[in-house]
């Protein structure tokens, strides 16, 4: 017998998770599937679409390194135009490498995520 993936959980500040809830469908034309409230009373919100369902966990605790576990999604079509909008949305650059085929971003909440070229 073996698990499977059932959410790619994103940790957030709690003031934060109405604005990662809509960059994120913003983002991968996903929507808000449900949200509810565990034992303690934080609200999570369930993201779903075409990918794998997205969790935004609400911490206190603040983001203090580099993720271990990130995204990486790859542009429809154009990487540099597929950046540039998620900039907009309000993603903000945190590097790359010149050499590689990545641009690395980070969402409204400080979580990297990287953007492919076209698959």
């Amino acid at each position: 017998m073996t698990s499977h993936i059932v959410a790619v959980a994103v940790d957030c500040p709690p003031a934060q998770v109405n604005a990662l809830s809509g960059f994120w469908c913003a983002a991968l034309g996903y929507r808000v599937h449900r949200t509810w409230q565990d034992s303690r009373g934080l609200t999570y919100t369930e993201l779903s679409g075409a990918g794998p369902m997205l969790l935004l966990q609400p911490v206190e605790d603040p983001k203090t390194t580099k993720n271990r576990l990130h995204l990486d999604i790859a542009a429809e079509r154009d990487q540099d135009a597929e950046v540039e909008r998620l900039v907009g949305l309000g993603a903000r650059r945190v590097g790359g490498d010149e050499g590689l085929p990545w641009v690395v971003l980070a969402d409204p909440a400080d979580n990297e995520f990287c953007v492919l070229p076209p698959r």
